[in-house]
């Protein structure tokens, strides 16, 4: 993943590099110490992820994310700063995540590794790229490589997550943002609505598990979770499981 650092500290700045470069996977492409040109440099690098410190002389690092956030393609912001009493803040806008200084290197590890997954930001900056194609057998979504198709026939289940859908497939995890009304409509003959977020595809439901509280939960082929049934809908999983 290439990556950008944003400080006025050249020895942060220096700091921050070498321990990137120790991570292996990632590569620093540019440092930036002067927020007059930071947006237009970010815009030439187009980096996948930015090191970006919050206090700094003139336009602030927050101020920065919000302008990143409304372009076409976002990265990734990771805020880094020396004052603990950024963290709130620093969490309300939109970021990858939050590290305190003296960064250390897993918090920095953990923190690219999330960034490795597409923003919310960017999720929304893409979302008119995004594309459920039910007629034609797949489900495909533009990330951070490209485009990402997935056979409907291997897709595990749906979970919605606030305006998003979470499609868990037998290779990982896509985000779209069709309801899972939508979903269910176009998909009522491979797939089953077992709670408010969850849509299970019927072919790969294993089996059902009951907790300690007697709530429920079913089983699923190459999948290690468990996806809660809700108590509305349990009859209905029963009669599938019968």
């Amino acid at each position: 993943m290439n990556v950008v650092i944003v400080d006025d500290e050249p020895l942060a700045r220096d700091r921050l590099r070498r321990m990137v470069e120790t991570l292996g996977d990632h590569t620093v492409i540019g440092e930036i110490a002067d927020t007059s040109d930071c947006l237009p440099r970010l815009a030439d690098l187009a980096p996948d992820a930015v090191l970006l410190d919050v206090n700094m002389p003139g336009r602030d690092g927050l101020q920065i994310a919000e302008a990143l956030s409304r372009s076409t393609l976002p990265p990734a912001v990771i805020f880094v700063t020396a004052h603990s009493e950024h963290a709130l803040s620093a969490h309300n806008a939109v970021c990858a995540g939050y590290l305190l200084k003296p960064v250390r290197r897993e918090d920095l590890a953990a923190a690219l590794a999330r960034a490795a997954r597409p923003s919310r930001a960017q999720f929304a900056a893409l979302a008119e790229h995004v594309d459920i194609g039910t007629a034609s057998g797949y489900v495909s979504a533009r990330t951070r490589d490209g485009i990402e198709r997935v056979a409907i026939r291997d897709i595990l289940y749906f979970w919605a997550d606030h305006k998003y859908t979470s499609v868990f497939h037998r290779d990982g995890e896509l985000l779209i943002e069709q309801s899972l009304a939508t979903l269910e409509q176009s998909l009522a003959e491979t797939f089953v609505r077992v709670h408010r977020k969850a849509l299970v595809a019927r072919a790969h439901v294993t089996g059902l598990k009951y907790s300690d509280d007697g709530s429920a939960g079913l089983t699923i082929a190459e999948h290690a979770a468990i996806v809660p049934v809700s108590r509305r809908r349990l009859p209905d999983v029963k009669a599938l499981l019968a």
